[in-house]
């Protein structure tokens, strides 16, 4: 990977007259100032695979290969990764690839006490605010950070891809201390201010990799159990439900008309009716990107969803 590219094209666009432009300036600069501070050697970068913190690798790399000296290489970069239970396959296999790609040095930290349990009452604990750990899901996160201090003390900042429409990232700002009882690092949140468009806008402009899962209408990644493709994403369908009359596009549903599959307008004679149970087919959705009320992100988490009880994740 070509990093000194990637560090002219994030800054030409934070310099650009483009609508994210003052957002991509606003986090460089946040970026900048944590190196100032502590340092590269003391700066760790947590990444999960989601589309937040891809986006904050992509532009953490940039700023970092700005400083670089004519003969100088990237080093290593610090990472760590704490695991969700039962994550996504697919999503991991982006995670590898992505330490492979940008020299990412990353820590995987599963706390021994946190099983792998796939019951509603982990997925809610889950949810709860890191800064007051309750039952196992806070607990495994305040476990995590334990054993990362641990094992690499000389790291004092994390950057974090939090944004303010995040659960429990309204009240932060770009730099914030761990409370108390908890390892003592400082918290980097470069792209607080960033709205799920600009998420999306900055990744698909610069033609940043992010995991596939995003193309198959998933917004918010957790657990396997608890995360499934937003119901806002989902195609509309175009089965008639009369099998012996003509099927006929409708053309009214033209933002997604290109991902229903081909029809034909005549059917012969001598081909029988399609039976009842071939109707039922797996729904389809459009990637996240398109995705236009950015409130509705996480709208694919949680329970399943009845309207979406037939397409699995």
């Amino acid at each position: 990977m070509d990093f000194r590219k990637i560090a002219d094209d994030v800054y030409a666009l934070a310099v650009s007259e483009d609508p994210i432009a003052p957002l991509v300036k606003e986090a460089l600069e946040v970026i900048d100032e944590g190196l100032d501070t502590h340092g590269q050697d003391r700066i760790s970068i947590s990444f999960n695979g989601g589309k937040d913190c891809t986006v904050l690798l992509y532009l953490y790399v940039a700023a970092l290969a700005r400083r670089l000296g004519p003969s100088e290489i990237m080093k290593p970069i610090h990472g760590i990764y704490i695991a969700v239970p039962s994550p996504f396959p697919v999503l991991e296999k982006f995670i590898d690839d992505a330490a492979d790609s940008y020299h990412l040095d990353l820590f995987h930290c599963k706390p021994p006490s946190e099983p792998v349990e796939t019951n509603v009452t982990l997925s809610e604990q889950l949810e709860q605010t890191p800064t007051k750990p309750k039952g196992k899901g806070g607990g495994g996160m305040l476990q995590a950070l334990e054993i990362y201090k641990q094992r690499f003390p000389e790291i004092s900042a994390i950057l974090i891809g939090t944004r303010r429409a995040d659960p429990h990232g309204a009240k932060l700002s770009h730099r914030n201390m761990t409370d108390e009882g908890w390892p003592s690092f400082e918290r980097i949140n470069p792209i607080i201010n960033w709205s799920y468009g600009d998420v999306w806008k900055f990744l698909r402009q610069l033609g940043v990799p992010y995991c596939s899962l995003y193309n198959e209408g998933y917004t918010s990644l957790g657990s396997t159990y608890n995360t499934f493709p937003n119901p806002a994403l989902l195609v509309p369908s175009s089965i008639d439900p009369d099998p012996t009359s003509q099927v006929t596009p409708d053309s009214s549903i033209s933002p997604s008309s290109e991902l229903l599959p081909a029809t034909s307008n005549s059917r012969p004679d001598s081909v029988l009716p399609s039976p009842p149970s071939s109707s039922i087919s797996t729904p389809r959705y459009r990637p996240a990107f398109e995705l236009i009320e950015g409130s509705l992100e996480r709208a694919g988490r949680g329970l399943r969803p009845s309207a979406i009880s037939i397409g699995g994740a």
